[in-house]
């Protein structure tokens, strides 16, 4: 509690005094939450990413994801707007599933979803025509899949960065894995951003839906207010200022040390129910004013949506590090290039 305390207690302070500079989460608040990641890797982190271009580049990607949800084509939209999310409160009520022993291979989940709609249909309104285009509506959202599978991409790419650097990979082998991981690193970083803003783990992503006791907000702008309509409204906030309370990267099971070591997609399903929690009090603050962006009452949303922006840029750096720890030897590319080696040292010897 005190840890929180200093740290809520220093967000107020350093955002009510600096200049802002930043949104969120619209494009810039997603590049923050990439930038406080790269503030997070220690000096002996491949250095590679720390070069000015490829900082930006990582920078860059974080809006990608969302610049493909531009396209009007379907297959596009179907692939890949549903891993911007997951409706938590859907998969325990109408499927009957606990988000804690959910199925780490997002095929076998998918069919799982198929079974209980099969089985109980009444559970299940039908889907008013033309509301399904892109064919997406059958699902919850697959958002703890696209960064546990994103991350063991940027795993794959130390490993066979690692193995061409260590087993006489040529210099444009190693540039080209370089740049391959600085790009998965982009876009990881989106999807991790995105389970931050806890209207992305809710069916109430665009107001509050069906019984609504307390009289939350119905508007469906609430979410794009909260993804950057607020801070546009408050002046945004500044990215030095808000690396203060980034800690240095570390393994992702030190920072969930009640999840078994090893088990990412646990650890990341953890982390998108940790923000999940924060949805009705998010509706709260709405409710009571302090989203508004207006008076002192109004400004008090701020520090609750900075820490968001902080949790993702922390949980993202803990990620790219893990990745990078963990990355084995990849074993197959290490024997193709003890071939290649062999055969050029062959032709060497040759007059």
């Amino acid at each position: 509690m005190k840890k929180f305390f200093s740290f809520t207690a220093g967000l107020i302070l350093s955002l009510g005094l600096s200049q802002t500079t930043g949104l969120a989460w619209d494009y810039e608040g997603h590049r923050m939450v990439n930038q406080l990641a790269i503030a997070s890797l220690p000096t002996n982190f491949p250095s590679f990413v720390f070069v000015p271009e490829y900082r930006e580049r990582i920078a860059f990607l974080a809006g990608e994801p969302d610049r493909w949800r531009n396209t009007s084509d379907l297959t596009l939209q179907h692939f890949n707007g549903t891993d911007h999310y997951m409706d938590l409160e859907d998969l325990t009520s109408a499927y009957g599933m606990d988000p804690h022993n959910l199925s780490r291979f997002r095929y076998e989940f998918t069919g799982q979803l198929a079974l209980a709609r099969a089985a109980h249909p009444e559970k299940f309104p039908a889907i008013e025509p033309g509301k399904n285009n892109d064919h997406s509506r059958e699902v919850l959202g697959f958002i703890p899949w696209a960064i546990e599978e994103n991350f063991s991409k940027l795993k794959s790419g130390f490993s066979y960065l690692k193995t061409f650097k260590e087993n006489g990979g040529t210099p444009a082998e190693i540039a080209n894995a370089q740049a391959n991981i600085v790009y998965i690193m982009g876009i990881l970083g989106h999807y991790v951003g995105d389970a931050a803003q806890p209207l992305h783990t809710t069916k109430h992503h665009h107001g509050w839906v069906g019984e609504n006791p307390n009289g939350y907000s119905t508007d469906m702008k609430i979410h794009s207010w909260i993804d950057g309509g607020y801070f546009q409204k408050v002046g945004g906030i500044s990215l030095k200022e808000t690396e203060k309370f980034i800690h240095p990267a570390q393994l992702v099971s030190l920072a969930y040390p009640k999840e078994k070591t090893g088990d990412t997609f646990g650890i990341i399903t953890e982390y998108l129910l940790e923000s999940h929690k924060l949805v009705e009090p998010l509706y709260q603050m709405e409710k009571a004013g302090k989203l508004s962006g207006e008076g002192e009452v109004g400004l008090q949303g701020k520090i609750f949506l900075t820490g968001q922006l902080v949790k993702g840029g922390q949980m993202l750096g803990n990620l790219w590090y893990t990745a990078w720890q963990q990355a084995p030897t990849d074993t197959f590319l290490k024997s193709q290039l003890a071939k290649r080696n062999l055969a050029n040292n062959e032709k060497e010897k040759k007059p």
